[in-house]
């Protein structure tokens, strides 16, 4: 192999790396969609993460901790925030709205809360029982973060971070 076949060789590698980083900064550069995120609330470990877009509803469901009933609390993806859209219960108790507009559907106490957030904390438990619906699929909150607290938020995703998590 004769000198200008090894610089040509050289030539060509180095266009390749070239393009393969631009490519790849270009990638890690273009949003792909939001994600709804659940990690642990001490160590920022993710624990859940799951497509979202405009308008996905997010529901938290537990138990009232003295009552014994369920509670859900309803929310819709807005902006990149959380925006609580409604709270069903089906009692009366501690932390619950006794001077709220409430309406009565289905046996449930029904109100629309106002509220965006751009994080929820929640301290998971067993007695509770939490479970965290997005869109059609339900998550075991207890499970997923062995009882202890949890951050939940929305991130964008860019499309290198998408292209990555379909191979893991």
């Amino acid at each position: 192999m004769t000198d200008s076949h090894i610089r040509r060789g050289v030539g060509v590698l180095l266009v390749l790396v070239v393009i393969v980083l631009a490519v790849t900064a270009v990638a890690a550069a273009t949003p792909a969609g939001s994600v709804l995120v659940v990690e642990d609330a001490s160590s920022g470990e993710q624990l859940l993460t799951t497509p979202v877009s405009e308008g996905t509803p997010v529901v938290l469901s537990y138990m009232h901790s003295v009552e014994k009933t369920p509670i859900r609390d309803v929310y819709a993806v807005h902006n990149g925030s959380l925006v609580m859209t409604r709270m069903d219960f089906q009692s009366y108790g501690w932390g619950l709205p006794a001077r709220a507009n409430v309406t009565r559907e289905n046996g449930w106490f029904t109100f629309d809360p106002n509220g965006s957030y751009k994080e929820i904390y929640v301290k998971s438990g067993r007695v509770a029982d939490h479970h965290l619906r997005v869109g059609n699929r339900t998550y075991d909150l207890v499970e997923i973060s062995n009882a202890q607290g949890v951050r939940i938020h929305i991130a964008n995703r860019s499309v290198l971070q998408a292209t990555l998590d379909r191979f893991n």
